[in-house]
């Protein structure tokens, strides 16, 4: 079994139901990101956020936890990438749109990408 977590059904069906629930916040953000006229609520990114936090130590050991922490990660990165980059908004406008254009793109890939994988119930290659 490789060390990894056999939960019981119920809670294996849970988590899973709560993780389609984040990566369908989490999409929305995406895509209110990338689409210009589609601005998701950066509130929902933060309820997604927070139910990941809370709910990660029921899935640890398990291939749930990977998609907890894919999701947590994609988070992370992808606000300290948008920090890091919004000095380019106040220098030149085009830099500061491409470059959050990218951040943007990369993450819904990670949302589509970990959404897909927890369809399939294959968990994230995400290290410990």
């Amino acid at each position: 079994m490789n060390g990894v977590v056999e939960l019981e059904p119920r809670r294996e069906k849970s988590l899973r139901t709560v993780g389609h629930i984040s990566y369908a916040l989490h999409a929305v953000v995406a895509l209110g990101a990338v689409l210009p006229g589609v601005q998701g609520s950066v509130l929902l990114l933060v309820i997604a956020f927070a139910i990941d936090l809370f709910k990660r130590d029921e899935a640890r050991g398990s291939w749930q936890e990977s998609h907890f922490r894919w999701r947590i990660r994609s988070v992370l990165f992808c606000g300290l990438a948008y920090l890091l980059t919004a000095p380019l908004w106040l220098v030149f406008l085009l830099p500061g749109w491409i470059a959050w254009g990218v951040i943007s793109l990369w993450f819904a890939w990670r949302i589509v990408r970990g959404w897909l994988a927890l369809s399939d119930q294959r968990p994230m290659p995400v290290p410990t």
